[in-house]
Parts: structure tokens; C-alpha cells; sequence
């Protein structure tokens, strides 16, 4: 038992001794040995300046006035870490046994310096003193080439972190935090980080196993998270240091624009369906030049969804080049406002205020294939397009679109470079025009299948201020059709607007657009038996006409025929029509009345030429007969003062 207790004795003396002489060694000495394990660790030159002190808790190290990361030979913006306070905890255990063992390393208000270039080289990526770094007998520890060292834990906090990639725009971030958690050298590492690009925080949370070998530069798996005010997403697949990813990618969205604006992208406002919350699944390919390649693409946008690949170049402002397909799209909230789900309101054109914002947010094209597109005012149906949008300027060009039982081609231009303005050429074949009418304009009255061709410019920041702006011109070809309200067989034959239906055989028009107000004066109508003709304005800011059909029988009227105008005048949805009696006389019986004007001038005449016992010389009129006979007996009455 006695040898027992003296064997016991001496085990803790020994420790004691041990754990004295640890903590013997100078702050400097421990300060040294760190800042040169490091050294061979990164190939860079890892300085410890300032103040040193040593730390007993809650491990054992130093705490030192600042602490220098050296950069790679080719960057020339001085070191790529740097701070002013840091903390550097070594295992006293493992110090014991000959290792070097950092159990944490803390740094408060430092710059990272983060660069890359084209040729694939990049600061962060580290060699070891075999490789680019040197390190002289006179710095380097005499066991150094059998001293292994691991670090278990980094923590940054209040970081200046700045991004310069070759190239690319430089990104720079203040009041990063960081957290690394590595417990073994060749094991997973998980990196916790905290960013405030916009005043938001930005976490990221990012796990990657063999970290060592990630930080050699090689391929490894990882599961990375992101998450902010407004969503969030997430990456599973494997990275390298150099920036190149690949994998599973998912993006979800609560609000896109604020998700967005804390990620630093600035105040962008998305329409209703196309984005505003967002639901994204998509493989991804990123290489180290940020060029973003997205296959099996599904994109929920709050209503819509796509299908298709991308190509994205991210080096600025981002230049897409993608093929979609959709089933049906609903554009509505492109022409924004309450009345945007569907034509014009019973009050008029919407004034809410248009945001146009999002086509600053990218360049690029976009081909898009959908089985039906809801324009608002418009709906289409099978539609071949291509969008393209340079600077502010999109052009929806429409290769193939069916909708109203016919086909359309053209293209429709939105552009918000200095203002809003919107404009278009549109060509339509075979096209029902009463269903066109109704949803563009709200006119119900008119049917009949045709042909027709508009261009269209406009400008404004609502609806109402882009119809009053209008200006353009078209013309249409109609083949047999008909408009409900009035009925000109019966109007030719009593005069009187009774309602009913006209049918027509044919119609062909041309028109002009100015300030909103659509003219035409040369409408051509057949009927059978019947022509008609027509001219007048319309309104389209506010959907207003006052136009006049001129309808005319053929064969009547002892073969001159006879034509009765009739006025179509009012609002829209409610016009008045009116056949103008005035008119009818003055087309129909001009001869009948300039005979009977002449009938009764010449009763008029005679019975004066009885009163007055008028002697009219041959073409003499009554007005000069009277004349000369009132001057001579006036003449007469004068002579007699002389008698």
C-alpha cells in the first residue's frame, strides 16, 4: 500500500512538473512557435506583432496586438488577412506530446482580402513549405518537418471582407462574422457565416467534408444554406475553393424583392405572377468565372411555372440566355393596375402608376413556348416568342402566336430607358374580331373574321396616359360579318333605328392614330343589294366614338338609291344611334327640292310682278326690276321740286 501512495506521488509530481514547465514557456515563445506551424501550414508568412500576452482560460495561448496573413506572390494589394487584436489557443496536452495543436484562433475588426484570377489561381488556395512558401533555419522550428498541426475552431467577428475576382465587379462587405468548426484534420468542416451586405443579415451555413483537400484546391462535397429576410436557399452537390459548384439547387421565396434587396441586389419589385414569391429547383454548374449554367429548370412564380435550361454570365449585370416552356402564362400584372386582369374599366383606363423597374434587372434573350399567354387586355393561345431585353428595352416578338380563332405575328416593344413607352407592329390573319374588340377595346357590337395590321406607339407611366398618348396606324380586311344595334334593310325602308342586326358581305377600312384618337374616312361596306360607307373618330383614351355609317340601296329612288346616315356616338359600352333626317334629305332629294325652290321662287316672282306692275326686261331678276322701278319713281318725285 505504501508503495502504492509513493508510486501515485510521483505520477502527479510528474504532472505537476509538466504542467509548470507549460506554463513557464514565455507568450512570445508560444506566440513564435504558432505563428511558424502556421507559416508552414499556408506557405504564407504569418507574423504576430504588438502586445503578447498569455491566456490560462478557458484554454491555454496568447492574445496579441495584431496578427498578418501574407498574401500570394502575384496579388499586389498588400496581405490577405489582417487585424489588430487577436487570440490564439494551443492544447497543452498535445503541446506535451510534441504537437502543435490550435485549439482556436479569434480575430476581432480584421480585412480579408479574398482574390482570383482567369488562369484558375486564387489567394485562399494554400501550399505548404515544400511548395511556393520558404522557410528559413532561422525561423523554423528544428522539429518542424515532424510537428503535425490542426486548427478546431476560427472565429472572425466584424470583418471587412473584399472580393476581387478578374474581371468581375469588386464586392466588398463590412460586419461579416465567421465560424469554423474543424475538430479533425481529416475530417468535415462546417463554417458558419454572417453577412450585412444591404443592413440585413445574410446567414450562411455551409458543411464540406475533407476540408483539408478543400483547401488544397480539390472537388468535395458540400451542403451549403442561405437564408434571409424573405426566403431563402440551399446547395447540395461539391465545390472547390476556386469557385467552381455543381449540384442540387433550391430557392424559396416569401417576398423575392426583399430576399433580394439583403443580398445587396438593390430595391427590385416584381408583378404579381411573375416572381414576387418564387419557388426554383433547377441542377447547377457554376465555374469559377461565374458563369451560371441551370438544367431541368422548374420555376414556380407565384402562379406561373417554367421549364427549360439557362445560361447566366453573373459578372455584372446579369446576361441570360434561356429556353422555356410553360403551360398557361398569365401576364396580367406586366400592365399593372387593378383593371390589369382584363380590358378597360367601366370608369376608364387604369391610372394606377406602371413599375417598369424590373427590366433594368438584365440582359439577354429568352425563348419562351406556352400553350396560352393572359396579356391583360389580350388573350393568346399557342404561342412561339422570343423575348430579348437590352438596357431597359424589351422586345416580345411573336414568331407564331394562335388566339382569336386566327394567327398573329409581330412584335410588342415595352421600354423603360427614359420613361415608359410602349409600341408595336402587330399583324393578324383570320382573326374572329369580336372577341378581339371586346378584350382590347370593349366593343361587342362587331363581328366577322378578317385580316388586319396596326403600329402603335405609346407613352406614359399608367394605362390611361398610354391609350390618350397613342399614335400609329392600320387598316383591316373583313369578309362576311355583322354589327348588332341597328338594322339598315329596315332603316333604309322607314327611316327609324329599331335595333336589330346587320349583316354584312364584306368590309375593308385604313385609319390613322393620333394623341389617342383613332380616325378613319374611307370605310367600305357591301351588303347585299346595299352598300355603305363610312368615316369618323375614335376615342381611345377615352373610349369614346362619334362615327357615321352612310348605308346605301342600290335600286331605289327611280335607280339613284337611297342613303340614310346613321351616327353612332357616346361611350363605348353604351352609344346612341341616330339616323340623321336632314342628312337623308339633303343625299337623297336635292333635285326634288331644287325643283320645288324654283317652283315657288317663280309663284313669288309673278304674284310681285302683279303687285308692283313690274315690267322685267329678258334676265332681268325681281331684286333688279324693283330697283329700277323704285329709282325712277324716286327720280320723278325729285323733278317736281324744279317745277
Amino acid at each position: 500500500m505504501k508503495w502504492i501512495i509513493r508510486g501515485f506521488g510521483i505520477v502527479v509530481l510528474v504532472a505537476v512538473i509538466a504542467v509548470v514547465g507549460v506554463l513557464m514557456l514565455p507568450a512570445d515563445r508560444i506566440a513564435r512557435i504558432a505563428s511558424e506551424q502556421l507559416t508552414r501550414l499556408t506557405g504564407r508568412m504569418v507574423t504576430v506583432s504588438g502586445d503578447v500576452s498569455m491566456t490560462f482560460w478557458p484554454v491555454l495561448g496568447v492574445s496579441a496586438g495584431g496578427l498578418e496573413v501574407g498574401n500570394a506572390d502575384w496579388a499586389k494589394e498588400g496581405a490577405m488577412f489582417t487585424t489588430a487584436q487577436a487570440a490564439i489557443g494551443v492544447d497543452a496536452a498535445a503541446l506535451l506530446r510534441g504537437e502543435i495543436r490550435i485549439t482556436n484562433v479569434e480575430a476581432n475588426s480584421p480585412t480579408i482580402r479574398l482574390q482570383s484570377r482567369k488562369d484558375g489561381r486564387a489567394n485562399w488556395i494554400f501550399t505548404d513549405a515544400d511548395g511556393a512558401a520558404e522557410i528559413t533555419a532561422e525561423n523554423a522550428p528544428d522539429d518542424a518537418g515532424n510537428t503535425p498541426l490542426t486548427i478546431e475552431r476560427l472565429v472572425i467577428r466584424d470583418a471587412a471582407l473584399i472580393y476581387d475576382a478578374e474581371g468581375a465587379d469588386l464586392v466588398s462587405y463590412s460586419g461579416v462574422d465567421l465560424t469554423l468548426d474543424w475538430p479533425e484534420q481529416g475530417g468535415a468542416a462546417q463554417i458558419d457565416a454572417a453577412l450585412r451586405p444591404a443592413g440585413q443579415v445574410v446567414k450562411i451555413a455551409a458543411k464540406i467534408d475533407r476540408f483539408a483537400g478543400f483547401l488544397d484546391g480539390q472537388v468535395q462535397p458540400i451542403n451549403l444554406s442561405v437564408a434571409s429576410n424573405g426566403g431563402g436557399l440551399t446547395l447540395n452537390g461539391r465545390a472547390s475553393i476556386a469557385g467552381a459548384v455543381a449540384g442540387a439547387f433550391d430557392l424559396k421565396t416569401t417576398d423575392t424583392g426583399a430576399f433580394l434587396a439583403a443580398l445587396g441586389a438593390g430595391s427590385v419589385s416584381l408583378p404579381k405572377g411573375l416572381g414576387q414569391n418564387m419557388h426554383t429547383r433547377a441542377d447547377i454548374t457554376l465555374t469559377p468565372d461565374r458563369r451560371l449554367s441551370l438544367r431541368d429548370l422548374v420555376a414556380d412564380l407565384g402562379g406561373n411555372t417554367l421549364r427549360g435550361a439557362a445560361d447566366i454570365e453573373l459578372n455584372g449585370k446579369p446576361q441570360i440566355n434561356a429556353q422555356l416552356q410553360a403551360g398557361a402564362l398569365n401576364l396580367a400584372g406586366l400592365a399593372g393596375g387593378e383593371n390589369a386582369d382584363g380590358g378597360a374599366a367601366d370608369t376608364g383606363w387604369s391610372r394606377v402608376p406602371i413599375d417598369a423597374s424590373g427590366l433594368a434587372t438584365f440582359n439577354g434573350g429568352i425563348a419562351l413556348n406556352a400553350d396560352s399567354i393572359d396579356l391583360g387586355a389580350l388573350k393568346l393561345g399557342r404561342t412561339r416568342s422570343l423575348l430579348t431585353n437590352d438596357r431597359a428595352r424589351m422586345v416580345f416578338e411573336l414568331r407564331e402566336v394562335a388566339a382569336y380563332g386566327g394567327l398573329f405575328t409581330g412584335e410588342f416593344v415595352m421600354n423603360n430607358r427614359n420613361g415608359l413607352s410602349v409600341g408595336g407592329k402587330l399583324r393578324a390573319a383570320g382573326v374572329e374580331m369580336r372577341g378581339l374588340l371586346t378584350d382590347l377595346a370593349g366593343l361587342t357590337r362587331f363581328s366577322g373574321r378578317g385580316d388586319a395590321e396596326v403600329s402603335f406607339l405609346g407613352v406614359g407611366q399608367t394605362v390611361d396616359a398610354i391609350m390618350r398618348s397613342l399614335s400609329g396606324k392600320g387598316a383591316v380586311n373583313i369578309g362576311r360579318g355583322s354589327i348588332e344595334g341597328i338594322d339598315l334593310d329596315d332603316l333604309l325602308g322607314s327611316f327609324d333605328v329599331k335595333g336589330g342586326t346587320t349583316v354584312f358581305d364584306a368590309l375593308t377600312a385604313t385609319f390613322s392614330i393620333d394623341k389617342g384618337v383613332l380616325s378613319n374616312s374611307n370605310l367600305k361596306m357591301l351588303l347585299p343589294n346595299f352598300e355603305a360607307t363610312g368615316a369618323g373618330k375614335v376615342n381611345l383614351g377615352a373610349q369614346s366614338l362619334d362615327y357615321t355609317v352612310t348605308p346605301k340601296a342600290l335600286r331605289v329612288n327611280k335607280e339613284r338609291g337611297l342613303a340614310v346616315p346613321v351616327r353612332i356616338a357616346g361611350p363605348w359600352r353604351d352609344p346612341k344611334i341616330t339616323a340623321d333626317v336632314k342628312a337623308v334629305i339633303d343625299l337623297n332629294f336635292r333635285e326634288e327640292v331644287k325643283r320645288a325652290e324654283d317652283k315657288a321662287k317663280q309663284k313669288l316672282e309673278q304674284k310681285l310682278d302683279d303687285e308692283l306692275g313690274l315690267t322685267r326686261q329678258e334676265g332681268q331678276s325681281v331684286e333688279e326690276a324693283v330697283k329700277d322701278k323704285l329709282e325712277d319713281k324716286l327720280k320723278k318725285e325729285l323733278f317736281k321740286i324744279f317745277d
